[in-house]
């Protein structure tokens, strides 16, 4: 773990190549400096082991909203950060805005009625996903997201779902806990493919 510039963002070269090598930045506070993680164990969320509980499924079915792929980066970002206590700092936001006009960061969003009900972001590098955080505006609204986004790995050609740390919230959808060791290998190998998320687009489910 190591400390950089509070009021400097890292650039998108220094972003990826970080990922690549298992480390993730989170800000100490609003406008903490920025420390870099690579944590043991790692929370990953198996792609073939996706667990949807009965009430998300059934809202699932039930529709009634729009999903959207990388139509309102930064506000989603923005969302996520609007806590009492945040990790997202100004720099960390300016960070991913960048890596996300070069197409390698991505928002996945839940809209009902023309309004945004949720959503998540996180980074993509080859056949791998970083899951960086998520938000419900209103109820369902990010696990609705969660569901699209695993849809779309699938279909993309995607072997890890990175979400770094375990919650009980994302144990509900099957999320599991790996030595770093074994972490590291699994990420040294979805890099190497040639996935694709594709977007900017909008779904109706």
């Amino acid at each position: 773990m190591s400390t950089v510039d509070p009021n400097r963002a890292p650039g998108a070269r220094a972003l990826l190549a970080a990922y690549r090598q298992g480390y993730f930045p989170m800000a100490e506070s609003r406008d903490g400096p920025i420390l870099w993680y690579s944590p043991d164990p790692r929370a990953i969320l198996p792609l073939d082991a996706f667990h949807v509980p009965r009430s998300l499924r059934q809202r699932v079915r039930k529709g009634g909203y729009d999903v959207r792929i990388d139509t309102s980066f930064e506000t989603v970002m923005r969302h996520c950060a609007h806590r009492e206590e945040t990790w997202i700092s100004e720099a960390i936001i300016e960070a991913y805005t960048a890596l996300h006009r070069q197409g390698s960061a991505h928002s996945v969003e839940t809209w009902i009625d023309g309004r945004l009900a949720g959503g998540l972001y996180g980074v993509a590098l080859g056949g791998a996903f970083f899951g960086e955080s998520m938000i419900s505006l209103a109820t369902g609204g990010s696990g609705v997201a969660l569901v699209f986004l695993i849809d779309r790995l699938r279909a993309g050609g995607f072997a890890l779902l990175d979400v770094q740390f375990m919650t009980p919230h994302l144990a509900r959808f099957g999320a599991i806990e790996i030595p770093r060791r074994e972490y590291l290998t699994l990420l040294q190998a979805a890099t190497r493919l040639k996935a694709t998320f594709r977007g900017p687009e909008s779904d109706t489910s």
